[in-house]
């Protein structure tokens, strides 16, 4: 193609680039430094040449890299001081080089692209091609630029090689390759569905069909499957309603290689990529995948095909069948293993398992030739990379019916055996754990806190069983789930075992109304397990019980704490660290929902079990796991809360330690440590009270202040959080004799609560970037802003605690009133977070008490508190804290005196406030009701947003309710209660929660 820009232009830019592929850090900053002058100063020029330098470069490592860069500065914000060429219309909200370049230098970039498409030969630099001309179609039509010529092009590209004359687009030399040519038009198409949205739709079904149907190449029907799926994603209703035959052709794809999962894929056979072709299992994993998101954007299409479906994919979810070779086939009368072998016998001199190969024979004597060892290991490692296939596979298929069933409950519940097979299919995987003696001990040994095994194959089965359940309900899930669990939990296989407790555990959150009614049962299989011979069996008996008393709380507390308080005591007692930690965690969650007249007469042994945890003493001192030790605090700071005063007898005994914890467990590795007794420290102090707690509160103070001044690890984001949170649990306990320790927590607890939002404004579009741990990324008024979730985590937290100090001390905090109300009031307006505004909605009427009480309430302060939160309710969108606003207006106002005390102005300013939030709410709830009215009521899919605007209503009753009486303040029968009660009437009716039959279909 002919060049575009001057060659030094070309030459220039080739060093450039090869310094920022290849140059060191130094060498590449600089690199960095010149590509942001050139653009400065010639943005047009260097793009071309990026452009040009994509087609022309000799290796595919820089046309590659071309694409990215350009793909990433054509859409980078501009300079601040540049405006695009021409007239000044509407303004765009963040303008980009794209945006300041020319008509010409445009049609010139895109003219680039285009031969870059038709004539690229390598697969992988085609890809990062389809990738950039995507981003300038899509952004080009966003600003009223179509592309007719890439249209057309990729129109034309889906028949080269077909025999239809068709083939120009290939380039010269380049034969076989004309399936790349057709590959990279549906890409487009994926990228870009709007490119095909206005045309004829039978002529794209054609299309799309002819792609779907390619009988030369595999990745031609994977990428005409992708732009399939997202042309029916982004079709309206009338294109959805002709384009339902485009399903056929979409699902047989998938048919034929679940049936062709042995055979070698379709590939032409002069196709040179970049990959190896694959397999069909990992073809069917990929097709399955991205054919799962239609799952959830347009699930009744699949409505006419869950049959042909239940035909075929049951194969795809359940492990195969195939037991192998046995070992008594391979040598039927096993003798002593050898001596070189002694592992592998069983401490009583008997052989212990048979093993393969047989230990001591030589590899001759069965015709096996040492010089094929390498063959052997290659066959070995080619049986691993197939079960791994298969085993993602497995998940994607399982994955693609869950999302169907969690989109159309209703639709898949009459198709018979869908979900049996699904919970079949989640219970069979959910026992796949490593068997082997090795992987239990090194289970044993792990830290919980450091282990994790959420993203393990049994974790991902556990989950879609979970939400299977939370999805259809107990009357689907519970039957065919149950006609396995009893068997499970008696197999000799201890995985088995493992899988059926955690199958109880997984569904008892969206299954837990109809469960009640069977809880007895399940109780009676469930304690058992607690004396299982497998320690991971015990350990998911604890898990189980745990996550049910979480899912049904108080109901299995009231009900059969008989049963279970012994099982879960007797666990305390376990041998292994791991086991006896969780029942410890799983004790947490029992207390939670318990009466406090029930655990009284568990309280000793409980107590007295986790005291043997925490210190051991005699031989086992040295032994003791830190982690049980922690979990051992938590667990009693929670029953002391559960407790109450009954707890302190066990004071004297527990206090002293805590002490102990804090005053000598220092380091690094005792941090976990030290914050759990903080915490069980003020806990406790509050459950016994101020007289019990009195003698030692000096000390926890002093302790608390040593921690508070001694240098920080900076990695430590706990201690803070939870020095805080102790401060104000030993405010709670010494009521106003904590007020000499103010000026030790207030200083830094005001600067914590007066922070500004940390909040950093990114170039690149939210679907675009990758979510920062610790930073949350939005989209507001045009830009893309990142907020560090922990800084304002750090506000909300110390909002909540000056919540409890004005509540706590009264009169008493007035020396801090004037600074507090100041970093309140405008607190209410902080977006980022709620539950900063919710504290400060409570703050504000605790601070006006504080001030009366104390006499140093000035009528600035009264004005400056009644005008911001009118101002707050006249401008208000969010009901649920509207709610909120009213409550604390009304507070605000009898403590002031009541009406008769507001002056004029801010009586007419709340009655005006409440007119306007009168009317918007009644239009949202006419449209509402207008939006459920014009819908038909045939699917689960409508009811579930029934739900949603029905969650909404009751929210929005609970601000009328707080409206209503505000109003009943000023006058029982003022006219605008007559209004509140106009708007509560103009709801749908949705009933939310109200049409639960037992469990079915909640959640």
């Amino acid at each position: 193609m002919e060049a575009v820009v001057p060659p030094e232009i070309t030459a220039e830019l080739t060093q450039i680039l090869s310094n920022l592929v290849l140059g060191d850090n130094d060498i590449r900053a600089n690199a960095e430094k010149a590509v942001n002058d050139r653009l400065a100063r010639t943005p047009e020029l260097y793009l071309l040449a990026l452009a040009q330098f994509a087609i022309a470069a000799d290796t595919e490592v820089m046309r590659s890299f071309s694409l990215v860069l350009l793909r990433r500065l054509l859409f980078r914000s501009a300079p601040l001081n540049a405006q695009p060429p021409g007239p000044q219309r509407q303004p765009i909200p963040r303008l980009t080089l794209y945006d300041h370049l020319s008509a010409q230098t445009l049609t010139t970039l895109e003219r680039l692209l285009l031969h870059s498409l038709s004539h690229e030969p390598s697969q992988s630099v085609r890809r990062k091609s389809v990738d950039t001309i995507c981003d300038v179609a899509k952004q080009g039509m966003a600003r009223g630029r179509p592309w007719h010529a890439l249209q057309a092009q990729t129109f034309t590209m889906t028949q080269a090689g077909l025999g239809g004359g068709h083939d120009g687009v290939v380039p010269n030399g380049a034969g076989g390759q004309a399936w790349l040519a057709r590959e990279s038009a549906y890409r487009v198409f994926a990228g870009c569905p709007n490119l095909v949205m206005d045309l004829q739709t039978d002529a794209v079904l054609q299309v799309f069909q002819r792609g779907l149907q390619d009988g030369e190449s595999i990745e031609v029907r994977h990428a005409a499957l992708i732009a399939s799926v997202a042309y029916l994603t982004v079709a309206d209703p009338p294109q959805l309603a002709q384009s339902l035959s485009l399903m056929y052709p979409l699902l047989e794809t998938v048919h034929y290689l679940s049936q062709n999962l042995a055979s070698p894929p379709l590939s032409p056979p002069q196709a040179h990529t970049t990959s190896a072709p694959g397999t069909n299992t990992q073809h069917l994993t990929n097709f399955l995948s991205d054919l799962t998101p239609l799952c959830t954007s347009n699930p009744m299409l699949f409505q006419p095909h869950l049959q042909p479906l239940l035909s075929f994919m049951p194969q795809l979810i359940l492990p195969a069948v195939d037991c192998g070779p046995t070992p008594t086939v391979s040598r039927p009368f096993p003798g002593p293993s050898s001596s070189s072998s002694g592992s592998s016998s069983s401490g009583n001199g008997r052989q212990g398992a048979f093993v393969f190969p047989i230990p001591g024979e030589s590899s001759s004597a069965n015709g096996h030739n040492p010089d094929d060892d390498d063959d052997v290991g290659h066959s070995g490692a080619d049986d691993n990379e197939e079960d791994d296939e298969r085993a993602a596979l497995r998940l994607a298929a399982l994955e693609f019916m869950v999302s169907l069933s969690e989109a159309r409950p209703s639709m898949v519940k009459k198709v018979s055996g869908w979900v049996e097979v699904l919970v079949r299919a989640s219970l069979e995987g959910m026992g796949e754990l490593d068997e082997e003696h090795e992987g239990v001990v090194e289970w044993l040994a792990e830290d919980p806190s450091a282990a994790s095994d959420s993203d393990s194959n049994p974790a991902m089965y556990e989950q879609s069983l979970d939400r299977l359940a939370c999805a259809l309900g107990g009357r689907s899930v519970l039957p065919p789930a149950f006609q396995y669990i009893p068997m499970m939990l008696v197999s000799y296989d201890w995985r088995s075992r493992h899988a059926g407790l955690m199958a109880i555990a997984a569904i008892g959150e969206g299954t837990g109304k109809v469960m009640q009614n069977e809880l007895a049962k399940i109780v009676d299989l469930v304690t058992p397990m607690f004396k299982d011979s497998h320690p991971r069996v015990r350990f998911a008996a604890c898990q189980c019980v745990g996550q049910l008393c979480t899912d049904l709380e108080e109901v299995i507390q009231e009900q059969y704490h008989q049963q279970l308080f012994p099982v879960l005591i007797s666990a305390l007692e376990d041998p292994e660290p791991r086991v006896h930690s969780h029942a410890a965690a799983a004790l947490i969650n029992f207390c939670e929902g318990v009466e406090r007249d029930t655990l009284l007469p568990y309280l000793d042994p409980i107590v007295e079990r986790l005291l043997k945890l925490l210190n051991p003493g005699g031989e086992h001192t040295g032994n003791v796991r830190r982690y049980v030790q922690e979990q051992a605090i938590t667990t009693l700071a929670m029953v002391a809360d559960a407790s109450e005063v009954t707890f302190g007898k066990h004071y004297p005994t527990i206090m002293p330690l805590l002490l102990n914890v804090l005053q000598n467990a220092e380091g690094k590795e005792y941090s976990k440590l030290r914050i759990k007794a903080m915490e069980c420290a003020g806990l406790i102090a509050i459950a016994v009270g101020r007289e019990v707690f009195r003698p030692d509160s000096n000390t926890l103070v002093e302790l608390l202040i040593r921690i508070q001044k001694s240098p920080h690890d900076p990695h430590d984001t706990q201690l803070t959080h939870y020095l805080i949170a102790t401060w104000a649990k030993v405010c709670q306990a010494m009521g106003e004799e904590f007020e000499p320790y103010l000026p030790v927590v207030m200083p830094s607890l005001l600067t914590t609560a007066s922070a500004k939002a940390d909040i950093s404004v990114y170039d690149e579009d939210v679907e675009n970037m990758e979510e920062k741990e610790g930073w949350e990324i939005i989209e507001m008024e045009g830009q893309t802003l990142g907020i560090r979730t922990s800084s304002i985590d750090e506000k909300c937290q110390a909002f909540e605690t000056l919540v409890i100090y004005c509540s706590t001390l009264g009169a008493c905090f007035a020396p801090y009133l004037s600074q507090t109300l100041e970093i309140t009031l405008p607190a209410l307006k902080f977006y980022f977070h709620d539950g900063v505004r919710e504290a400060a909605a409570m703050l504000a009427p605790m601070l006006l008490s504080c001030g009366k009480q104390s006499g140093s309430l000035t009528p600035q302060m009264v004005s400056a508190i009644f005008h911001q939160i009118i101002n707050c309710i006249s401008t208000e969108h969010d009901s649920s804290f509207l709610a909120s606003l009213f409550k604390c207006f009304t507070d605000c106002l009898l403590l002031i005196g009541g009406p008769s005390a507001l002056s004029p102005e801010y009586q007419n300013g709340i009655i005006e406030a409440t007119k306007r939030q009168l009317q918007q709410l009644a239009e949202r709830r006419k449209a509402r009701t207008a939006r459920v009215q014009a819908q038909q009521h045939n699917d689960r899919g409508d009811d579930m947003v029934r739900e949603e605007m029905a969650m909404l209503e009751e929210i929005e009753d609970y601000a009328l309710d707080d409206m209503g009486k505000m109003l009943s303040l000023f006058d029982p029968n003022h006219p605008l209660i007559v209004a509140v009660s106009s708007v509560k009437d103009l709801g749908f009716g949705g009933g939310y929660g109200s049409e639960s039959d037992g469990g079915e279909d909640v959640g």
